[in-house]
C-alpha cells in the first residue's frame, strides 16, 4: 500500500539517481526487496565496477538489498512481468498492466497463484483454507493455506526408529525421529576385546566372526595346531600355516625349489616345525631401507626369519635440493630414515622476489614456485585517507571504494555535490567571495575556498620599517617585517658604538657583547685604542700598530718640485740624449733635496738588507739558484722518457689534455675541474699517474679490471 501511494503521488525516489520516479518513466523492480528503480539507472549501475558481486562470478548486486542477479534488465515490464512497456492508465496503479497478478506466492507449500491485480511489492498471503495433518499424522485440522506454522498434537509419535527394532517415545514433533539411544555390546573378530555402541548404527552389525577389529594381533591357533595367527584382528577365518610342507615349495630365499634340494640329498619335511632346507646362495631379498633407484638387498646366505640390518648408507636431500645428508639405513631405523627424509631442511633462505615485486620470500628451504605475497598492501589509496587492504600486489592500487551519502558543500554552502560522493572528492569550486573571518578590515578579493587558511591580503598600505627609520608606502598588508636597507645606527649597550647592521628586527645584540674596536685616543700618540670594546675597564697597555700616513698635499708638492728640477736639468742635456748618451738624475738634485724626498725604511727594506749582507758573508752569487727555486721546467723520470720514445703520440695527447685542463681551471670561475679517461691497460694508467704528478694534478683510478680507468682533477 505504501509503494502504491508513493508511486501514484510521484513521491518515490530512485536510490541510484535520487530523483523522483515519474508515473510515465520506465522502471525496474527488484524481486527480492521490491525496491523500484529507473530502468536506465539500474542499467548503468549493473555495468559499473561497484555493483559487481564479491566472488566476481555471481553477476551484479541490487543497490538496496545486495541480492546478486545474473542478467541485466533490458526491457520495461509491468510488476507481474506479463506486459512489456505498459501504458499508464489514470484508473490503474502506475507501471502495472491492470490484470491479475498470477505470480506464485512466497509460501512453498501453497499451490494457489496470486489473485489480485498487478501490484508492486510482495504478494499477500493466500486466503484459502486447506486440511493439514499434524507432524505424526494421527490428527488433522483445517487452516489457511498461507499459514506457515506446523500442527502438533499431544500424542506420542510411535514411529519406528532407525534401528528397526524400537519405537519413538517423543510427543508429536517436526522432522525425523532421533536415532535410537539404546546401547548394545559388541565383540571384536579375535574375541579379545568388547565395546558398547548405539543401537542401529553401522558398527552394530556383525558378520558371524565379530563386529569390529581391535587392531591387535589375532593370536588364534592355526590349523596346524602349533603356530598362532600373526595377522591383525580380521573378520575371515585364519589362513593356513605358512610353514606346512604342502605350502612351502622353495628355499627361504626363494631362489631354489625344494624338489631340487631333495635330489641333492636334503631331508624331506614332514611337519611344519621341520626346518626349511637352505640353498647356500646369497639371500638377495630387497630390504625396506632402499629406494626406487637404489635397492638394498640382503647380503647374508639363504636363511629363515628376518634379514639382518642393512650396512649401507643412503643420501637424503632437503626439500629444495640444496643440501645433502648421509644417513645409515640399517639397525631397524627405516622409519627414522623416512622421517629424516621428510623433515630434513637446509638453512638457506630464498632470495627470490614475491609476486608483489616488493618483498623477498625469505622462506627457509623454499619449494614454492609462485612465491605469493601474504602481506597486506597497506599503501595509501588515491583518496589519501584509506589504505589498500588487498594482498600485496604489483602496479597501482584500485580506487577507494568508500562512498559518502552526505552532501559535500563548499565553505559558504553555495556549491553542493549531491550523494553518493566517492571518497577523496574535493569540495566543489565556488565563485562567491570568501566569507571566512580575516585578520584585517581590507576588502576581500579572493573566492570561497576549502583550505583552512585564506590567501595573504595584498592590499597596499603604509608601514614603518623594523628600525623605525622611515614610513614606507605601497607595502602589502600581509608583510610585517620590512627593512628600509639603511644602517641601524642604534646605540649599543656599551654606549660608545652604534649598530652597523642593516635595518633589522628585534634588539641589536641579545646574548653577545660589543666587539667593535675601541675609539678612545691613546695618551701618547692620540691614535684610537683599537682593542675590542671594553666599556667597564680601562684601555689595555699595548703598543700602537697604526702606520703613519703622509699628507696628500705634501706628497703632491714634493713630487711636483722634484719633477720640475729634473725637467730643467734634462733639457740642458738634450743634446747628449740625442747623441745616445745617458743622463743620471741623482746628480741633478742636491743632497739636501734628496734627503727631503727620501722615504723612511720599513720592515721589508730591513729584511732585504739583512738578506743581502748574509749573501755577501756566505759568498753566494745573486744569479745562482742553489735550491732550484727559480727553475720552472718540468722534471720527467727516466721511465717516463722511455715511454715517450715508445709511444710518443699517446704521451703527447695525455700531456695536451692535462695542459688544457690546468689552463681552463686557472682562467675559469670554477676552482676545480676533472677529466675522465676511458678504460685502459695498466702501463697507460701508470703514464697518466706520473704525468699528473709532474703537472701537480690529482689522479685516482676507479672500477675493476677490465673497465678500470683514471680520473684527473686540477685545483686552482
Amino acid at each position: 500500500g505504501s509503494l502504491i501511494e508513493q508511486l501514484t503521488t510521484e513521491k518515490y525516489e530512485c536510490m541510484v539517481c535520487c530523483e523522483v520516479v515519474r508515473i510515465v518513466a520506465p522502471v525496474w523492480s527488484c524481486q527480492n526487496c521490491y525496491h523500484v528503480f529507473h530502468l536506465n539507472c539500474i542499467k548503468k549501475w549493473a555495468r559499473s565496477p561497484a555493483s559487481q558481486a564479491e566472488d566476481g562470478n555471481s553477476g551484479w548486486r541490487c543497490p538496496a538489498c545486495q541480492n546478486a542477479s545474473a542478467q541485466v534488465p533490458k526491457i520495461y515490464t509491468c510488476f507481474c512481468g506479463k506486459v512489456h512497456n505498459p501504458e499508464w492508465n489514470r484508473n490503474e496503479i502506475p507501471h502495472s498492466c491492470g490484470e491479475l497478478c498470477g505470480k506464485k506466492r512466497q509460501c512453498l507449500d501453497c499451490p494457489h497463484l496470486c489473485n489480485i491485480l498487478c501490484h508492486p511489492g510482495p504478494c499477500p498471503s493466500c486466503p484459502a483454507f486447506v486440511t493439514k495433518t499434524c507432524e505424526c499424522g494421527q490428527t488433522s485440522h483445517s487452516v489457511r493455506c498461507g499459514q506457515s506454522t506446523k500442527i502438533h498434537c499431544s500424542n506420542v509419535c510411535g514411529n519406528t526408529l532407525n534401528c528397526g527394532k524400537h519405537s519413538c517415545t517423543q510427543v508429536c514433533h517436526a522432522g525425523e525421529c532421533s536415532p535410537c539411544q539404546l546401547t548394545v555390546q559388541q565383540v571384536c573378530y579375535c574375541g579379545s576385546n568388547f565395546k558398547e555402541v548405539l543401537c542401529g548404527t553401522k558398527e552394530e552389525f556383525s558378520d558371524g566372526f565379530g563386529s569390529f577389529s581391535c587392531q591387535n594381533i589375532c593370536g588364534k591357533k592355526l590349523n596346524c595346531g602349533r603356530h598362532n595367527c600373526t595377522q591383525v584382528c580380521h573378520p575371515q577365518p585364519c589362513q593356513l600355516c605358512p610353514r606346512l610342507p604342502q605350502v612351502v615349495y622353495r628355499c627361504p630365499c626363494g631362489q631354489t625349489p625344494l624338489s631340487k634340494l631333495l635330489e641333492l640329498g636334503c631331508v624331506e619335511r614332514k611337519i611344519c616345525t621341520d626346518p626349511i632346507p637352505s640353498c647356500g646362495k646369497t639371500c638377495g631379498k630387497p630390504l625396506s631401507c632402499g629406494s626406487y633407484e637404489f635397492i638394498h638387498r640382503c647380503e647374508s646366505l639363504c636363511h629363515e626369519g628376518d634379514c639382518k640390518p642393512c650396512s649401507h648408507t643412503s643420501n637424503i636431500y632437503c626439500r629444495c635440493g640444496f643440501k645433502k645428508k648421509v644417513i645409515m639405513t640399517g639397525f631397524g631405523v627405516f622409519i627414522l630414515f623416512l622421517i629424516a627424509a621428510i623433515t630434513f631442511m637446509c638453512d638457506k633462505r630464498c632470495n627470490k622476489k614475491r609476486s608483489c615485486g616488493r618483498h623477498k620470500c625469505n622462506e627457509v628451504c623454499c619449494v614454492d614456485m609462485e612465491h605469493k605475497c601474504s602481506l597486506v598492501c597497506g599503501r595509501k589509496l588515491n583518496c589519501g585517507l584509506h589504505r589498500c587492504e588487498e594482498p600485496c600486489h604489483r602496479g597501482s592500487c584500485q580506487t577507494c571504494w568508500q562512498t559518502s551519502f552526505d552532501e559535500l558543500t563548499c565553505y559558504c554552502g553555495e556549491s553542493v555535490i549531491y550523494p553518493p560522493v566517492p571518497c577523496g572528492t574535493q569540495p566543489p569550486e565556488c565563485k562567491k567571495t570568501c566569507t571566512r573571518p580575516h585578520d584585517c578590515d581590507h576588502p576581500v578579493y579572493h573566492s570561497c575556498h576549502s583550505e583552512e587558511k585564506c590567501p595573504p591580503c595584498t592590499y597596499l598600505t603604509q608601514k614603518w620599517c623594523m628600525g623605525k627609520h622611515e614610513l614606507r608606502s605601497n607595502i602589502p598588508c600581509h608583510l610585517t617585517d620590512i627593512s628600509c636597507g639603511l644602517r641601524c645606527n642604534q646605540v649599543l649597550k656599551c654606549g660608545m658604538h652604534k649598530c652597523k647592521r642593516i635595518c633589522h628586527k628585534g634588539e641589536c645584540l641579545i646574548d653577545e657583547e660589543c666587539k667593535q674596536p675601541c675609539i678612545i685616543p691613546r695618551l701618547y700618540c692620540n691614535h684610537p685604542c683599537m682593542a675590542p670594546c671594553h666599556p667597564s675597564s680601562p684601555c689595555p697597555a699595548t703598543s700602537c700598530c697604526a702606520k703613519p700616513q703622509m699628507n696628500y698635499n705634501t706628497l703632491f708638492f714634493s713630487l711636483f718640485f722634484f719633477s720640475r728640477i729634473a725637467a730643467i736639468s734634462i733639457a740642458t742635456k738634450l743634446t747628449d740624449l740625442q747623441l745616445g748618451d745617458s743622463v743620471e738624475i741623482s746628480r741633478l738634485i742636491t743632497k739636501k733635496e734628496m734627503k727631503q724626498a727620501r722615504l723612511q725604511c720599513d720592515e721589508e727594506c730591513l729584511a732585504l738588507q739583512r738578506n743581502r749582507r748574509l749573501a755577501e758573508a756566505l759568498e753566494i752569487d745573486d744569479n745562482s739558484d742553489p735550491f732550484n727555486i727559480r727553475s720552472s721546467g718540468p722534471k720527467y723520470s727516466d721511465l717516463l722518457k722511455e715511454d715517450a720514445r715508445k709511444d710518443l703520440k699517446f704521451v703527447s695527447d695525455i700531456e695536451k689534455e692535462m695542459r688544457t685542463l690546468v689552463e681552463a681551471v686557472n682562467k675559469g670561475k670554477h676552482t676545480k675541474k676533472s677529466h675522465c679517461y676511458p678504460p685502459m691497460n695498466r702501463d697507460h694508467r701508470r703514464i697518466i699517474h706520473e704525468l699528473a704528478q709532474v703537472y701537480g694534478i690529482e689522479s685516482v683510478s676507479y672500477d675493476n679490471e677490465p673497465k678500470r680507468n683514471v680520473v684527473i682533477t686540477a685545483v686552482k
